[in-house]
């Protein structure tokens, strides 16, 4: 950073409780008070080079020491007494951090080239052009000090001139940017990377205050030279330095902590980048857009922009990860340790905004895999929640229940978040087990999962019977199936062995009786948990039982029925042969008769 070193003299100037002046063997005829610090100079020194002075003690000619009060001073009394120095000729740095106030009590003093030729002001204007609009960080610096001085800095054009250095810079290609710039981006190093990266700007205007680093970004934007996604990062990048808890995974943002001030003044930053995020999708991160939304309740946000952070959110919602959902609720009313009604606002926002576009789209498979990756993400969320002491049935429920039908190609991930919920939470009624399960479907869990699930010992007996249900007409589809398959080699002259008519009888009684016994086995282990569940098992296992009876009857009647035709085609066969056998021996008696007549 450059600076201009102006006098030779050693700064004899020194304070006398609230007094400033300088050793000197004449004595000051000339007070000056600014605010409580009440100066003692020198006539002599300091009317060549100050207007105003002059005109002032001409006023007051009359009366000796009669103090001059300059509470208009910009800049206060350390700018003032930079100006004084000056007219000593003792020795000063002007640099881009003090320039600004300096440069505005000269003007006020009048310290022109009109009252003596190279005077402070035009000094001051030199270094400004050649030296700080030049650089980059003396830019970014300047600009910074007018916050404290707006008015005089906007009227003297100090300003303009920086804001319009700045954006030359910034839309400056990478490879031909020389100056020196801040660029702390976790794993970067400039030994390793030799070309500028393009965000290389986006720390150091993230320093300046909201209002005037909206007037660069939009300046940028009207150039239409950068891409969104530069605008983007420039506001995450801002976003992270000046709004509390935005860069962490579980926030610590509470409002509480924070006073009505500093709470307005993080809701005016959260509404302007808000308002100055671009409109094409990807320009800014899913998790940046919910880290936005997490803490604009706590910090009051107007409706329409936490509506605007919603609809934003959801559009890109398939791109966020779980950790980008997993942000504490800032309600007081609310004991969920998790927002899950952040996440199920965005949720419901996605779902309108898929539906709407659903119907005329082009590519149907690709709107399918956006609402499956969003199904996944709810799943997963799920399971962390689920985790959750005080976390209730309902929401649990009705985040799960909001996903479509169309959202889940399987339910093992669902059926992994009820496990957990229901191991985390073992003193459910017997209503919110069967509200909580219900939401399961059995023909959507991979034949592993069943197998885990038949043998669950937290899920209730209804859910345990629709899985064993669904397993025995599973195997029964699959026994048809390969009899028609049979059936078509057959026809077909494929030499295959069919099965027997006692195989495939047998085989359905074991699974009857597999199916009786783990539903006796649930039932008693339901018995064992809960005596109150008694009902409902029995009417279940009783159903069931009835089933596989009826089922073993109809085998038994079918097999008596074969064996009846069987036995009643042997008895034709014998009665056919005793009637033969009576015919010949007739026949035999007719011929012997016979021959005894003849003789």
């Amino acid at each position: 950073m450059k600076f201009m070193k102006l006098g030779t003299r050693p700064d004899t100037f020194y304070s006398e409780q609230a007094t400033r002046s300088l050793v000197s063997d004449i004595p000051a005829d000339l007070v000056i008070k600014i605010y409580d610090t009440t100066y003692l100079l020198h006539k002599s020194s300091l009317l060549p080079k100050c207007g105003l002075l002059q005109r002032l003690c001409s006023d007051s000619s009359g009366s000796e020491n009669v103090p001059l009060e300059l509470h208009d001073m910009p800049g206060g009394a350390d700018a003032f007494e930079l100006c004084a120095k000056f007219c000593y000729g003792v020795s000063i740095n002007i640099s881009a951090h003090n320039f600004v106030p300096v440069l505005c009590a000269a003007r006020l003093l009048q310290m022109n080239e009109s009252i003596e030729k190279g005077n402070f002001v035009s000094k001051l204007e030199a270094f400004f052009n050649s030296c700080i609009l030049e650089g980059w960080k003396d830019s970014i610096a300047a600009l910074q000090a007018t916050d404290k001085l707006p008015e005089w800095s906007e009227n003297l054009g100090i300003t303009r001139k920086c804001i319009d250095s700045i954006i030359e810079k910034i839309l400056t290609p990478p490879p031909q940017v020389k100056w020196s710039y801040t660029y702390t981006r976790p794993g970067y190093t400039r030994k390793q990377h030799h070309s500028v990266p393009k965000d290389w700007w986006t720390e150091d205007v993230s320093d300046l205050n909201i209002d005037l680093f909206r007037c660069i970004l939009m300046a940028i934007r009207s150039t239409y030279v950068l891409p969104p996604q530069l605008i983007g990062e420039a506001l995450h990048v801002y976003a992270c330095k000046w709004l509390p808890g935005i860069t962490k995974l579980k926030s610590s943002f509470n409002s509480a902590t924070q006073t009505e001030e500093s709470k307005a003044v993080s809701r005016k930053i959260l509404e302007t980048i808000v308002s100055m995020i671009p409109a094409d999708r990807g320009s800014v991160s899913a998790g940046f857009l919910l880290r936005l939304l997490s803490i604009s309740s706590p910090l009051g946000v107007s409706p329409v922009t936490k509506t605007e952070l919603i609809k934003r959110a959801s559009i890109q919602f398939e791109e966020a990860t779980v950790s980008d959902l997993l942000y504490p609720s800032t309600s007081p009313l609310d004991q969920n340790f998790y927002d899950t009604e952040l996440v199920l606002a965005v949720l419901e926002s996605y779902l309108k905004f898929w539906k709407r576009i659903s119907p005329g789209a082009v590519d149907n498979r690709h709107l399918i895999k956006s609402i499956r990756n969003v199904g996944k993400l709810i799943d997963s969320y799920l399971q962390v929640v689920a985790r959750d002491d005080n976390m209730p049935v309902s929401k649990f429920v009705s985040l799960a229940e909001t996903v479509p039908a169309i959202g889940r190609l399987e339910h093992d991930d669902l059926y992994q978040a009820i496990n957990i919920y229901l191991k985390v939470h073992p003193d459910l009624s017997k209503a919110d087990k069967k509200r909580l399960c219900g939401i399961l479907e059995c023909q959507k869990l991979t034949p592993e999962v069943r197998a885990h699930a038949v043998k669950n010992e937290f899920l209730p007996l209804r859910t345990v019977v629709q899985l064993l249900y669904f397993e025995q007409e599973k195997d029964s589809k699959e026994t048809t199936s390969s009899k028609l398959q049979k059936s078509h080699d057959l026809l077909l002259g494929a030499k295959k062995r069919p099965a027997t008519r006692d195989s495939h009888g047998k085989r359905s009684l074991v699974n009857k009786e597999e199916v009786t016994r783990r539903i006796s086995h649930a039932e008693s282990r339901e018995k064992g948990q809960h005596k109150t569940k008694r009902s409902d098992g029995k009417l279940a296992l009783d159903l069931e039982k009835k089933m596989a009876i009826r089922g073993d009857t109809e085998d038994i009647i079918g097999s008596e029925k074969l064996r009846g035709a069987k036995d009643e085609r042997m008895s034709s066969s014998n009665s056919d042969l005793d009637t033969k056998k009576n015919i010949q021996r007739a026949r035999s008696k007719k011929s012997e008769h016979g021959r005894e007549k003849g003789r």
